[in-house]
């Protein structure tokens, strides 16, 4: 409770940021007199989108380390955690980047890496992880998850989250002021009524649906590129196979929301388009057909 109570609270603290931002500039004076602004309303659309999104990359590292009480290990205190630093650091220097913060959390098998960049970065694993699997499988996910960092994809997944916001936040607003307008069209008025601000709600919410389609899309691409990328630094796409087939055999531990498309699985939605995490099997057969050429 207490973990969700901080993730509202956050996400509150951003929108007033942002609100009081768009105050300052006069990027929410879109409609006008004259009409609505699309400028205007497109900075604002744009400052509301990426702005969002930006400071949740800013604050991830921060937020997962709350959000799951993983402990940063900054003195191994025992064997499996010194194996966790040196193995990250081996697998961080081939790859090219600079050693990440390696942490612990409680909880059932699943792993993740987050941070706003590739020289500020983590890699945690959960207990359950590293009680069920063993060094190999172990290593093989610490390598998915260094090769997400190598590849960028906290940032890229954030320019697309970014843009969809963007749009969304723009679209509903103008959908928004031309029902008012063919609502009140008899009416002499400069404002805004009921009819603008349901139907920015209504738009939001189903425009809203529609990015998170997209953007998903985009997180189950950038799963196959970190399971290839796991292959290249491990010389062999087998023990990413392996860790991908013992996972399939484990209840895999839920991340909080806002970290779900984070983790190394994730569990199936409703509907795959809405997925943060291709299914496990298409995960192994494109493992291995690169492992047939």
């Amino acid at each position: 409770m207490k973990r969700v109570i901080l993730l509202i609270a956050t996400n509150i603290a951003i929108m007033l940021v942002l609100s009081v931002a768009a105050q300052l500039f006069g990027l929410n004076r879109f409609i006008t007199g004259n009409g609505l602004n699309l400028f205007t309303l497109l900075g604002f659309a744009a400052l509301m989108g990426f702005g969002g999104a930006f400071i949740s990359l800013l604050l991830s590292k921060t937020m997962a380390k709350w959000s799951t009480g993983a402990r940063v290990i900054t003195t191994p205190g025992n064997e499996t955690e010194r194996w966790l630093m040196f193995t990250v650091e081996k697998l961080a220097s081939r790859a090219g980047l600079p050693m990440p913060e390696v942490a612990v959390y409680e909880g059932e098998p699943n792993a993740f890496a987050t941070g706003p960049s590739r020289s500020n970065s983590l890699v945690a694993v959960s207990t359950g992880l590293l009680a069920n699997m063993n060094e190999k499988e172990v290593e093989a996910v610490l390598a998915h998850e260094v090769a997400h960092i190598a590849n960028g994809d906290m940032v890229t997944l954030t320019l697309i989250q970014g843009v969809v916001n963007t749009f969304v936040f723009f679209l509903a607003r103008v959908v928004g002021y031309l029902v008012d307008k063919a609502l009140n069209k008899d009416e002499e008025s400069n404002g805004t009524g009921i009819g603008y601000f349901v139907t920015v709600i209504v738009c939001e919410i189903v425009f809203g649906i529609l990015a998170s389609a997209i953007v998903m899309y985009f997180s189950r691409q950038r799963e196959y590129r970190a399971d290839a990328g796991a292959a290249n630094l491990l010389g062999s796409p087998e023990p990413m196979v392996a860790a991908l087939r013992r996972l399939g055999g484990m209840e895999s531990g839920e991340l909080p929301s806002n970290m779900a498309a984070s983790g190394i699985s994730g569990r199936p939605g409703l509907m795959a388009l809405f997925a943060s995490h291709p299914s496990l099997e298409s995960r192994i057969e494109a493992l291995s057909s690169r492992a047939v050429r």
